[in-house]
């Protein structure tokens, strides 16, 4: 077995978004997951690439926004090198203003969004009225619509991504777990790469936060997502639409469903009568990487020579993926550091 230039360890959207980066500048990449590509968080049904409110602006925001600001280019020739559609599409989202101070702060944020987010997208403040992609349940007649949203079909995403790898000549290792046999070694094995980095370091790093979410039989490809009370509601291009997710910081079951489920099911339908009858194809429960900060960890490994970190997407990882990749790319093969403070694991270590 030839020693790769680059090993990366993990087949969730961080590994292949690095493995990808890396492979598209040259270097002989060999992908390990020790169960199967999208087998954790990442190969949840939802699929939202939702940006963060556009008020508070800081580096971390920042991010995230040049990250979704690149996503169309980026799928769209992962997409030509593997003939796999990612089911990326920019069809922004509707969130539903529950009170009148929720209506004075949207309107501070539209004007927050025309400082910080320039010309790329739009964030305003409608009459619900207005809306007719969606029966929504608006409790004062308000709306926010943002049009920097969009959709991925993360199971479709990550089949793309390791196709577009094996298109240019990169190894896939999957249900093994050898020995990195040489070379730069990226770690971006999810929550379980987070508890074994706490407990090597003795901080608090991050953890594992359980979700579960459902996909409904329910053709809505041409409308934009939704965001009720906490819930995202994510039209597909296959004719489903994917409905989560929970948030359980303790839990028994890992992979297992329950009434959480039942119960987001339910407050869904309330929020957004559309949804009331679509036939439910597909219950899901992961684990997504949660660190301390909620803020992704990348970076040089302080202890191990040539070993990088790239974990904690947690709920954003989609969205800031493709500039993930990039900066990790610049850092494992080019010695070029240009990760900003707030997503350094150096600046996580310092704080612990």
């Amino acid at each position: 077995m030839a020693i790769p230039d680059v090993e990366v360890r993990g087949a969730g959207i961080f590994g292949l978004a690095v493995a990808c980066a890396c492979a598209k500048r040259g270097a002989a990449v060999r992908v390990v997951e020790k169960r199967r590509i999208a087998a954790g968080a990442s190969g949840g049904p939802v699929g939202s690439l939702s940006p963060h409110a556009p008020d508070n602006w800081n580096p971390k925001k920042q991010f995230q926004l040049e990250s979704l600001a690149m996503a169309k280019a980026w799928w769209r020739e992962l997409e030509l090198m593997s003939g796999v559609n990612p089911g990326f599409l920019r069809k922004g989202r509707i969130q539903p203003v529950a009170t009148e101070r929720g209506l004075e702060s949207s309107r501070k944020r539209a004007e927050h969004a025309k400082e910080n987010w320039k010309h790329l997208a739009d964030w305003s403040v409608v009459r619900v009225e207005e809306i007719d992609c969606w029966s929504l349940s608006a409790p004062i007649g308000w709306a926010v619509h943002d049009t920097l949203s969009a959709r991925i079909n993360p199971t479709e995403a990550l089949r793309c991504m390791a196709e577009a790898l094996r298109s240019l000549g990169c190894e896939i290792i999957q249900g093994e777990n050898p020995t990195p046999t040489g070379g730069a070694v990226v770690w971006a094995t999810g929550y379980e790469g987070l508890i074994e980095l706490s407990e090597e370091f003795g901080l608090e790093l991050g953890s594992g936060e359980k979700g579960q979410a459902l996909s409904l039989g329910l053709n809505a490809s041409d409308r934009p997502q939704a965001y009720l009370d906490g819930i995202h509601v994510v039209p597909h291009a296959d004719g489903t639409t994917a409905v989560g997710s929970t948030s359980e910081r303790e839990f028994d079951e890992a992979g297992e469903t329950d009434e959480r489920l039942d119960d987001l099911h339910a407050r869904a339908v309330r929020l957004l009568p559309d949804l009331e009858g679509a036939p439910i194809l597909k219950r899901w429960a992961g684990i997504r990487p949660r660190s301390r900060t909620r803020a992704p960890l990348l970076g040089s490994h302080p202890r191990k020579h040539g070993n990088f970190v790239a974990n904690g997407g947690f709920k954003t990882g989609f969205g800031v993926a493709p500039l993930v990749g990039e900066v990790m790319a610049d850092l494992v093969l080019d010695g070029f550091d240009r990760i900003p403070e707030p997503l350094a694991f150096a600046s996580a270590m310092q704080a612990g």
